[in-house]
């Protein structure tokens, strides 16, 4: 029987066919009733303060850029005068406003706060605008005694920028916060998967999103959330708990569930959004193959190549050399202090696998007590960390400079002179030392199809503080998803991880 028919039962109850799902009781195209209307415009007006709000601020920034450029040079030249400074500010503040806008929007900056790209983009999309602001003027035949007014700008642009960028969002997420805005979630999907992403939004420093509880396709687990009913229920579950989004927690929930959810959360307003797996990932750098009977997509090797490979390579050398220049007293340093403080060389030589498995000499200073690998046997009992790793947080072969400098992670920056003999790269899968990579399994040595890093994905993520497997599925991660963007990334990342000492021993 149909489920639109009627039991005699129902007949005596109800004048029209009942069904299981609450489809609206009108044409979805029908002109929306004037309150609604309101609502609906207020939140349109809402995203369109938000964007001309940025949009303000990324204007004036520019200008003030410019203008700060130019008024820093003539000031260092002793013939300051606001009234050139402001005319050639003009004349060169229209051009830039243009490319800035465009390139901010291609890259999402004017997105929801909770889509909206950090810093890092915002570096990276301002050297994209220094670049053609700087072509535009050559193809125009335009000549410069020095180049000076591109990367000043472009300085004082990422200073300001990211200044007003940061005061924004903090003033708005204040306000946000002082009235108690949270997007209330609830998570589908199955017991392990959902305790995991259940974990990770509740240790989020963002705190936007508040978990409410779960709804679990297998008999319910015992993750510390609150189970909210069965996957049957999840009509009443959102309506009764007013949640804002579903989010779906399993990499292989049933198609034919995920169509009805999708469908009743859509009928509630209510938004999904799905924890990635494996798979999806892979899909991002799928490419479509022409001429078969079904459509097919093939995965590359994630390695880098030709132009790509060019513009890490060359990112790699000219940060480093930058990092060597300005780090050379700290350099000295260190040295100086190993070297002072315990026998044997202020050098060590960690020999490593690096791309395809080759070892190298990987550069650090000593932190540990001369000879201290041959004690490297009787320790092994004493391990904190799960898979390959060895890690224990007070080992007696430290030295106390060196426990230090790992703290700290100075220990690391000789690793540049790694970086620029071709040896390492900036950021990349951390090279393991050789006990550690024989006892590797096989999915794990995927991670030696690039050149290792001095940081990566696993310094700005928790550090010692993760699972081995976990660290591994970053590495993997990273090689999805690489660009010089995300590089950049997690070298901004870096600098407050090493400061926090989040995992660090």
């Amino acid at each position: 029987m149909s489920s639109t028919q009627l039991t005699p039962e129902r007949r005596e109850t109800h004048e029209h066919p009942v069904v299981d799902f609450p489809f609206p009781q009108r044409d979805v195209r029908a002109k929306r009733p004037p309150l609604l209307s309101f609502l609906l415009r207020w939140e349109t007006l809402r995203r369109l303060s938000r964007v001309l709000s940025l949009l303000a601020m990324d204007i004036a920034g520019v200008f003030l850029a410019i203008y700060a450029a130019l008024g820093f040079k003539l000031a260092v030249r002793g013939n300051f005068d606001s009234a050139i400074v402001w005319d050639q500010t003009k004349d060169l503040v229209v051009l830039a406003i243009l490319v800035t806008l465009l390139l901010f929007a291609k890259s999402d900056l004017y997105a929801d706060r909770g889509q909206r790209p950090g810093m890092a983009r915002i570096v990276g999309s301002l050297f994209q605008v220094t670049v053609v602001a700087l072509l535009f003027a050559v193809i125009n035949g335009n000549e410069f005694s020095s180049y000076y007014i591109f990367y000043g700008s472009m300085v004082f642009a990422i200073v300001f920028i990211s200044a007003m960028r940061y005061a924004y969002d903090r003033a708005t997420g204040a306000v946000l916060r002082a009235a108690g805005y949270q997007r209330r979630a609830v998570l589908v999907g199955t017991g392990e998967h959902i305790e995991a992403v259940g974990l990770a939004l509740r240790d989020s420093p963002a705190k936007q999103v508040e978990v409410v509880g779960f709804v679990s396709l297998t008999p319910r687990p015992d993750n510390g959330l609150r189970s909210l009913g069965t996957l049957e229920d999840i009509g009443d579950v959102m309506a009764d708990n007013r949640i804002d989004e579903v989010i779906i927690a399993d990499p292989d929930f049933p198609q034919q569930e995920a169509v009805e959810l999708v469908d009743q959360a859509h009928q509630r307003g209510v938004r999904v959004r799905i924890a990635p797996s494996t798979m999806e990932i892979l899909v991002h750098r799928a490419e479509f193959v022409p001429g078969q009977t079904v459509p097919l997509f093939e995965l590359k090797p994630p390695v880098f190549e030709g132009l790509d490979y060019f513009l890490k390579r060359l990112f790699d050398i000219v940060v480093s050399t930058i990092l060597l220049v300005l780090l050379s007293p700290v350099l000295a340093g260190c040295w100086a202090a190993v070297h002072m403080t315990s026998r044997g060389p202020a050098l060590y030589r960690s020999w490593r696998p690096g791309v395809g498995g080759r070892a190298f000499a990987c550069l650090k200073f000593r932190t540990m007590y001369r000879d201290a690998d041959r004690e490297q046997a009787d320790l092994e009992a004493r391990n904190e960390q799960s898979g390959a790793l060895f890690k224990i947080r007070d080992d007696p072969r430290v030295t106390p400079v060196g426990r230090f400098l790992r703290r700290w992670s100075l220990d690391e920056l000789p690793q540049l002179f790694n970086v620029i003999r071709g040896q390492m790269s900036l950021v990349g899968p951390r090279p393991l030392p050789e006990r550690d990579f024989a006892r590797l399994e096989d999915w794990h040595k995927k991670r030696y199809l690039v050149m290792p890093g001095i940081t990566g994905l696993w310094q700005v993520s928790g550090r010692s503080e993760l699972d081995f497997d976990d660290l591994v599925r970053l590495d993997f991660l990273y090689l999805e998803r690489w660009s010089v963007f995300l590089d950049l990334s997690i070298l901004v990342k870096t600098v407050p991880a090493v400061l926090a000492r989040r995992g660090a021993f």
